[in-house]
């Protein structure tokens, strides 16, 4: 509505001018030249038109009273000021006091500004959702705890509306968002739940650690309030609505390791290259896939050997699922010929190996399995990344990697050396990265614990002292690429992931969540599984110098053909858990019995 926005503009000049001629003569208006304050008004609506769109005031739809408004509204009316001010001592002050169009000027903003923040405070009115929508109290009084105050007060349709906000920050003391107040912190909740009659409270810190929000849920529902959150926050919109808000669930309290990353040095390692993700239909991949299609590469190829799991990611990165163009690669990283080809079609600048067998137990059984995808498939991306000169390479490993006692460490580890070896050969930036389980990834315990639960029992739990790092799949991704971005040669990147859960605790969290009390039964530590996980091994020193949540750590290199020299035995490559993890511990000590032997074509 232009029109309208410069009439009320144009109101604004025609009560500030008199206004103004009024006040320079005690209000004495007998004094006042009628004709030159006329003519000064007509003057004024003149040119505050043209100023205005000048400056787009009545050209582009702004939000009423909003900072974006404001910008040109003043310079239209400074505009307008001069112009009048400059006729006044062209007359000499004939027509009105030169003084008159300055306090016009303020007059005339003041009016303006006050008819725009009236249409707002009415738009703002008729938004807000009724009294009967459910009273809330926000809890933590920082920019996301804003954004979603806002958001609510805006959102007609909301069942929620904000009754006070509590913030354990003593300067946010009595802060205010519009009209609702900081009343107290974490120590207040429940009385300020009584006086707002509150029966929920939203926990609007998206960045908070799992470490801090489990005593604040804990607290809150001590209270008797329903809990709901804000997940973290997306880390290039860094923007949240009433609509993220959700009710807390166990992820939440496990995950949430939250790192600030530089999406700076991302977009130039990512924008306008060519790379490429294997395991591209797995958990990990799929989430890396579709966060690197947000830094707009130049092409990103996924590749995989599971074709209904690259359908999947095909789906989730471009919203289409024909599997009909080039970008999509069926290979498995045992087929060294494949491998080759597929990277020579695509010659990637940046690859990011995430391909692997990961089912610790299962490993143990099948540790050729394990040798074969994990050893000889990461040694078949390796070679085919030097060979078409990829200039980065991030190896995907896991926290079992370090002081390895399982199949599946011992065979990450080696991993991790081989691409330190790589990356000593080249001279190029090929890193790994280790971090703990992975929360909502395929075959994680917490979908067995649901559907166990669902099934009324038992619960199966290894030992009752079991502990577990943990982290969410987007958390492990923004490391990822972290990584990739930070990483030196040789290097395993490791985030700090706070305290460790006990298994059993998750466990109780569930039943109390799903209101059921299942029993647990303890099965025992199965072989190569350990009571309690470490993120470095006994001999890697801790050192952080990019970032104080990252370790980054030497890897000693150890190429593919030391490992099968160190696995031979009278001219037999033995894979062996004994062997395996022998090799995993530094390649030293090793007992070689022999109970499983592999000849792999393309490299024994």
């Amino acid at each position: 509505m232009p029109g309208l926005q410069f009439g009320l503009d144009a109101l604004a000049w025609i009560v500030a001018l008199p206004v103004a001629a009024a006040a320079r003569f005690d209000f004495f208006v007998k004094n006042v030249n009628r004709t030159g304050l006329l003519a000064l008004v007509a003057v004024a609506v003149v040119v505050q038109g043209l100023a205005g769109l000048m400056f787009g005031l009545y050209r582009r739809r702004f939000h009423y009273a909003s900072f974006d408004e404001l910008r040109p509204l003043v310079g239209s009316i400074v505009t307008t000021a001069a112009v009048l001010f400059g006729i006044t001592q062209f007359g000499n002050g004939s027509w009105l006091p030169r003084s008159a169009p300055l306090i016009g000027a303020c007059v005339a903003l003041v009016v303006a500004a006050a008819i725009r923040y009236a249409v707002r405070f009415v738009e703002e009115r008729h938004m807000r959702p009724d009294e009967s929508s459910k009273p809330v109290i926000v809890w933590g009084a920082g920019e996301a705890g804003r954004q979603v105050i806002r958001s609510m007060l805006r959102t007609s349709s909301s069942s929620m509306l904000p009754v006070a906000m509590i913030d354990d920050d003593p300067r946010m003391s009595r802060f205010s968002v519009s009209g609702v107040q900081v009343e107290g912190g974490s120590a207040d909740l429940q009385s300020v739940a009584t006086a707002h009659q509150a029966t929920t409270v939203l926990i609007a810190i998206p960045s908070v650690s799992s470490d801090v929000l489990r005593p604040m849920v804990d607290h809150a529902k001590a209270c008797g309030l329903e809990v709901l959150l804000l997940p973290p926050v997306d880390a290039i919109s860094g923007l949240v609505s009433v609509n993220d808000a959700r009710p807390a669930t166990v992820e939440d309290l496990l995950g949430r390791h939250q790192t600030e990353i530089d999406l700076n040095k991302i977009s130039d390692l990512l924008r306008g290259r060519r790379v490429l993700v294997t395991g591209a239909g797995g958990s990990i991949g799929s989430e890396l896939s579709r966060q690197i299609a947000a830094f707009e590469p130049a092409s990103l190829v996924l590749l995989d050997r599971d074709e209904s799991g690259l359908h999947n990611t095909q789906l989730a990165v471009t919203g289409r699922a024909l599997l009909d163009d080039g970008s999509l690669e069926l290979v498995d990283l045992r087929d060294r010929s494949r491998v080759f080809e597929a990277f020579e079609r695509h010659r990637p600048e940046v690859v990011f190996h995430a391909a692997a067998l990961k089912h610790l137990t299962l490993l143990e059984l099948n540790p050729s399995e394990a040798w074969k995808t994990n050893v000889v498939g990461s040694r078949h991306v390796l070679d085919a990344a030097e060979a078409v000169g990829a200039e980065r390479f991030v190896n995907v490993s896991t926290d079992k990697a370090a002081d390895p006692i399982s199949v599946l460490g011992s065979t990450k580890r080696l991993a991790e050396r081989m691409t330190s070896s790589t990356a000593a050969r080249c001279g190029l930036p090929y890193v790994s990265v280790r971090f703990g389980n992975v929360l909502g990834s395929r075959g994680s315990f917490l979908g067995v614990f649901r559907e166990q639960i669902e099934n009324g029992g038992p619960l199966t739990v290894t030992h009752p002292d079991v502990r577990r790092y943990f982290m969410t799949i987007a958390e492990a991704v923004r490391l990822t690429l972290h990584a990739a971005a930070i990483g030196n040669p040789g290097e395993v990147l490791v985030l700090d992931m706070g305290q460790s859960v006990r298994i059993e605790d998750v466990a109780l969290q569930l039943c109390a969540d799903a209101g059921r009390t299942v029993p647990i039964e303890y099965t025992g530590l199965r072989p190569g599984e350990k009571l309690d996980e470490v993120l470095l091994g006994q001999t890697e020193r801790d050192r952080r110098p990019n970032h104080p949540l990252i370790s980054q750590v030497r890897v000693p290199p150890l190429s593919f053909d030391e490992i099968v020299d160190f696995c031979r035995m009278d001219d037999r490559l033995v894979i062996t858990p004994k062997v395996l993890r022998a090799a995993g511990a530094f390649g030293v000590g090793a007992d070689r019995a022999s109970s499983v032997t592999i000849t792999d074509d393309a490299d024994a």
